[in-house]
C-alpha cells in the first residue's frame, strides 16, 4: 500500500488545515463571527459535529471581543484550559487568565461547604469581582454554579463559553446557561472539554488581531 504525505511546510501546516476545513464544510456558511470560531475548535478536535453543535447567542462574539479589547478577564474551570489560551494575544490588550482550582482557599471552602473545587472557584471569581469572561470545560458544577450567581446578581460576565464534556449534569447545565439573558457560546450535547474553551477563548482573540 502506497501512503502520500502532502508536501508542507511547517509554517503553512494550519493555514493548510483550515484550508481542509473550509473545504470540507463545503456549502456550509456562517457569519463572518463565528467562522473562525467553528473553524479553530473544529482544527482542535477533528470533529465537524461541532459545525452543529455551537450555539451563539444573539451578539455574542461582538460583544465578547469589545469586552477583551477593554481588558476583561478569562477565567478557566482547569489549569489545562488555562494553559492552552494565547498569553501574548491576551497581554496586548491588558488582560488576564485565571484558573482558582488549586488555590488554598478554595480547597478549603469545598472541603467546609460539601461542594467541588470547581464551584468553590467560581464563588472566588465572584467574591474577585471578575466579571469577564468564563470558559468551562470540564466541570457541569462549575457551570450551574456560574447560573446560581448570575441569578442571585453576584456576578455578570460578558461571555460564558459553556463546553464541559461527560455524561453526568452535562448537557443540563448546558442548557440552564442558555436561558439567561447573558451572551454566551454554548457546544450543545456532552462533547466539550478544555481544549475546545480554550480554542474558542484564541478563536475571538485572534479576530483582535
Amino acid at each position: 500500500m502506497k501512503i502520500e504525505l502532502e508536501n508542507v511546510l511547517p509554517a503553512d501546516i494550519e493555514k493548510r488545515s483550515f484550508e481542509i476545513i473550509t473545504e470540507e464544510l463545503g456549502d456550509r456558511a456562517f457569519p463572518p463571527d463565528i467562522a473562525p470560531v467553528v473553524k479553530r475548535v473544529i482544527h482542535t478536535t477533528a470533529d465537524f459535529d461541532y459545525a452543529d453543535n455551537l450555539v451563539f447567542s444573539p451578539h455574542a462574539v461582538e460583544l465578547a471581543l469589545d469586552a477583551l479589547r477593554g481588558g476583561a478577564p478569562i477565567v478557566t474551570d482547569t489549569n489545562m484550559g488555562k494553559s492552552g489560551v494565547n498569553k501574548k494575544a491576551l497581554q496586548k490588550f491588558g488582560s488576564t487568565v485565571h484558573c482558582f482550582m488549586a488555590d488554598e482557599d478554595v480547597a478549603g471552602a469545598a472541603l467546609e461547604h460539601h461542594t467541588t473545587r470547581a464551584q468553590a472557584s467560581m464563588d472566588k471569581a465572584a467574591a474577585l469581582g471578575l466579571n469577564g469572561i468564563f470558559a468551562v470545560g470540564n466541570a457541569p458544577t462549575a457551570l450551574v454554579r456560574l447560573y446560581e450567581l448570575i441569578k442571585d446578581g453576584r456576578l455578570a460576565p460578558k461571555l460564558v463559553i459553556g463546553v464541559p464534556v461527560g455524561f453526568v449534569n452535562v448537557v443540563a447545565s448546558k442548557e440552564l446557561i442558555m436561558t439567561l439573558d447573558v451572551p454566551f457560546i454554548v457546544a450543545k450535547g456532552r462533547k466539550g472539554g478544555s481544549n475546545v474553551a480554550a480554542a474558542i477563548c484564541n478563536a475571538l482573540l485572534y479576530q483582535l488581531k
